[in-house]
């Protein structure tokens, strides 16, 4: 049996555009002589829906949909993924096409994925559908790695997925499909979405095993694709991509996510504040390739904290990229801010509140020219300074979106280096090479309060991704006061935390949706 998969690139709630990609790939698949034609999980309305799901008018709209698109299938087979109004809920559905009529649902079992709890039920599961005189067994979403002992008459396993990116899945995915299929001796399909909704990025990355467990098709990351598996014939197996490619992976994952942000929701140009940091460099070279340098604009804000050597990094970068720029000292701004408030807060010495001034002045600026010019405004931010608090609300905060909140610093500097040897360095060496500093005060660093990022990183990711004890972080060779100091800057900023703007999630613990600390607890006192 040939069977077409159909990696596309959906939008939440687009019924009808969703639906005409579909039926372009279905007349492909027609083209190519193929007995079936396969779509991701949801395809024809997009997800996360969220509440959408609980929304009759639109459940209707997306089965009439569904009617539309079984009128196409005249000479072939399709399984297409939507959800499905039932008696207990809203479910997630496989549904059977042959000679134009929906045959069949096939619904989701196991629902595993946070921003799918409370909107979908569990359904039945996989089922067993002859198709061209080919059985198969036909999956819906994680089912695919909890389900096993298929009938023995089974010779192809067929899973519709919407499996997001989170650095390292792919491996683990890959391994799943490869043990199911070698175990089991049978095929396995499996077609997943590419492409970002909101805060988060389908990879695609597609594929097929024989039945001896070999990896013999594999569809691109993060772009549309449609090819033909035959199960009759003979195929080399493919090399899946090593851990070194993952930075690779996370740069083309945020660059997705960036442009699919701005393309699905109708913007085009983006504003950022460009420090000669390597956080506002990282992003602004994403944005100069998601959306074309001509989209992207830049303010150099320095104040008398700023170093001249940050300034020249800052315009050399917007140089080399190609981006406007300006450059617009805030040092009066400041100054006359803090005699402003003189009389309401007193002389004090200087301390966070005047740090933290600096970066609101910048933010107004920032957002000015948001409001004045259409400049979607992209916050700079990662995930170590988001987890230790060292961000300053309504200031370094701000944006619309964060397409770099989700990567620890450290791996910032590796999308960096990445950036470099890949688009012929735009990134002044001096921006990687210097000392991290927000330069908020005279002579600041990062090393003033903590150790080096290497160090804070790896305790940070066994707390978050881990969910290591301090116990056990100490017990493997940390030092217990830095271990201590980093628990108590991730409890007590959880308030900031909730108050972030989008942030692309990248990992397979982000904060938000897999990661939530009640706001108001006294857990770790």
């Amino acid at each position: 049996m040939k069977i077409a998969i159909a990696q596309l690139n959906y939008t939440i709630g687009d019924v009808e555009g969703n639906t005409s990609k579909i039926i372009d790939s279905i007349q492909k698949a027609k083209e190519r002589k193929a007995d079936l034609v396969i779509f991701a999980e949801q395809a024809v309305s997009g997800t996360p829906a969220f509440d959408l799901l609980r929304k009759t008018t639109f459940l209707e709209l997306c089965e009439d949909a569904l009617v539309t698109i079984a009128s196409c299938c005249d000479g072939i087979a399709a399984i297409v993924g939507l959800p499905i109004l039932t008696s207990q809920g809203t479910i997630s559905a496989a549904a059977l096409i042959q000679d134009r009529k929906v045959l069949r649902y096939v619904g989701k079992k196991y629902i595993t994925a946070r921003r799918e709890m409370g909107f979908l039920v569990g359904s039945k599961g996989y089922e067993y559908a002859t198709i061209k005189g080919h059985k198969c067994a036909i999956v819906v979403g994680d089912d695919l790695s909890r389900e096993r002992d298929y009938d023995k008459s089974v010779e192809t396993v067929i899973s519709i997925n919407a499996r997001k990116y989170g650095r390292g899945t792919m491996t683990y995915r890959y391994e799943v499909m490869r043990n199911l299929s070698f175990v089991e001796g049978k095929n396995i399909v499996m077609v997943n979405q590419v492409g970002g909704s909101t805060d988060i990025v389908y990879d695609g990355t597609s594929g097929a095993f024989n039945n001896r467990g070999e990896l013999v098709l594999m569809m691109k990351n993060f772009e549309e694709d449609f090819q033909i598996f035959d199960t009759r014939a003979q195929a080399r197996p493919v090399v899946i991509p090593t851990s070194g490619e993952r930075t690779r992976l996370v740069y083309e994952a945020a660059r997705c996510g960036l442009r699919d942000f701005f393309l699905k929701n109708g913007y085009r140009k983006a504003c950022i504040g460009l420090s000669g940091g390597i956080d506002s460099a990282v992003v602004a070279c994403l944005a100069a390739d998601a959306l074309g340098h001509e989209n992207v604009r830049a303010l150099l804000m320095p104040s008398q904290f700023s170093s001249d050597l940050s300034v020249e990094d800052a315009k050399e970068l917007a140089e080399n990229l190609g981006i406007e720029y300006n450059v617009i000292p805030i040092t009066e701004i400041y100054k006359s801010v803090v005699d402003t408030l003189t009389p309401v807060i007193g002389g004090r010495d200087f301390d966070s509140t005047e740090e933290n001034i600096q970066t609101r002045i910048r933010t107004i600026l920032l957002m000015a020219v948001q409001n004045k010019t259409d400049y979607v405004l992209l916050n700079s931010s990662n995930k170590s300074e988001n987890a230790l608090g060292l961000c300053t609300l309504y200031g370094d905060t701000a944006g619309a979106f964060s397409p770099t909140g989700d990567l620890y610093k450290s791996e910032m500097y590796d999308v960096a280096r990445y950036i470099n040897r890949t688009f012929g360095n735009p990134i002044p060496e001096s921006i990687l090479d210097k000392e991290p500093s927000s330069e908020l005060h005279p002579n600041q660093k990062d090393s003033d309060i903590l150790p080096p990022y290497e160090v804070v990183d790896a305790i940070l990711y066994r707390m978050i991704e881990e969910g290591q004890h301090r116990e056990e972080i100490v017990n493997a060779g940390f030092d217990s006061e830095v271990v201590e100091k980093i628990h108590s800057m991730i409890m007590r900023n959880e308030k900031k935390r909730y108050q972030f703007p989008p942030v692309l999630r990248l990992s397979m613990c982000s904060f938000g949706h897999e990661r939530l600390m009640p706001l108001t607890n006294k857990y770790g006192d």
